[in-house]
């Protein structure tokens, strides 16, 4: 199978490659692609160094499927191109993601809805994707009537610059490159991406559409607040959940439990609960703090961890890929 990671130069491609290394992805042959300034670089996969080239030089040597990971705007220029030789993309930008046309897909939920007409696929938002990933279960059971969510994200999730600024600042370096309006380390930004006329940022405003769209069901109501902190591991979240009908704590930790991809971490007494820093550098998604909202009937309130360069990105656009794969869609 020929495989072309779009982008492949940046923090995201990188660790796409790292992902199809670690879970044997059957690569045949890798293209590694990225913009004019990276072509003729190397990267490494599986001890051997391949040559960056271009877009054009990409499609003309057919892979069977392109993962992307460069950037709203590329996608947006040079999926349809892919898609047009007949290539199949998984892009994780935000560039297809509510296009109505597209799948958005995380596949635990979805993936079961992908034909082999879909020639680009949309991988959704970090935050948005370990969330559902821990609501569709209890959706699936409880029925699910409004979420409030509020976000701790890393700064990974801006790109290698905005750790670069973290650690510039933790360093005591006063002439560095400012990705953030304000410092980050110490801090925390309750901002993440562009304020819109409605008073939401653009990150706020994914996680409540695309939550709808992956679920399937708009009935499901969606609030957010996303924050900025200095880590690196992951993202954190406080989940609220309102449901149709009443549930029990036992049972809830028994569905998540059983649930692929989800590790329960969920013992209080003995201080064991999900952190950035132990979900560092894993695929699933980490959920504890399980209890009931006592100010609310049928609410549950929820603490959830995921590495957002792995299952919020690179592995969650791998097991597209594998789904493909397995089911001949490609």
């Amino acid at each position: 199978m020929k495989v072309a990671v779009v982008g492949a130069t940046g923090l995201v491609g990188g660790e796409i490659l790292k992902v199809l290394a670690e879970r044997n992805f059957p690569v045949t042959e890798l293209i590694p692609v990225a913009s004019e300034r990276s072509i003729g670089k190397k990267v490494n996969f599986k001890g051997q160094d391949f040559t960056v080239v271009g877009y054009e030089t990409a499609i003309s040597m057919k892979p069977n499927v392109a993962i992307f990971s460069a950037g709203g705007s590329s996608s947006l220029e040079m999926a349809p191109k892919f898609a047009a030789a007949g290539i199949t993309v998984v892009d994780n930008s935000s560039a297809w993601r509510m296009d109505p046309t597209k799948k958005l897909v995380v596949p635990e939920i979805n993936a079961s809805t992908l034909t082999p007409a879909d020639k680009i696929i949309a991988n959704p938002n970090c935050s948005t994707i370990q969330m559902v990933v821990v609501l569709n279960p209890l959706h699936k059971k409880y029925k699910i009537k409004r979420v409030v969510v509020s976000t701790y994200q890393s700064v990974t999730g801006t790109g290698k610059a905005a750790v670069d600024q973290l650690f510039d600042e933790r360093a005591g370096k006063t002439d560095y490159a400012k990705v953030y309006p304000y410092k980050i380390d110490l801090n925390v930004l309750p901002q993440i991406d562009v304020f819109l006329e409605n008073g939401y940022t653009k990150e706020e405003m994914k996680m409540i559409l695309e939550t709808n769209k992956i679920m399937m069901d708009d009935s499901i109501k969606v609030t957010a607040t996303t924050v900025r902190i200095p880590t690196i591991g992951g993202h954190s979240e406080a989940v609220n959940i309102e449901f149709e009908n009443d549930f029990d704590l036992a049972e809830v930790r028994a569905i998540l439990e059983k649930e692929e991809g989800i590790i329960v971490q969920d013992d209080p007494k003995n201080l064991v609960y999900p952190m950035p820093i132990t979900a560092h550098g894993k695929d699933e998604v980490f959920v504890g703090r399980i209890r009931r909202d006592e100010s609310q009937k049928n609410s549950l309130n929820l603490w959830i961890v995921a590495d957002n360069l792995r299952k919020g990105a690179a592995t969650n656009a791998v097991q597209i890929a594998e789904y493909l794969a397995a089911n001949n869609l490609i």
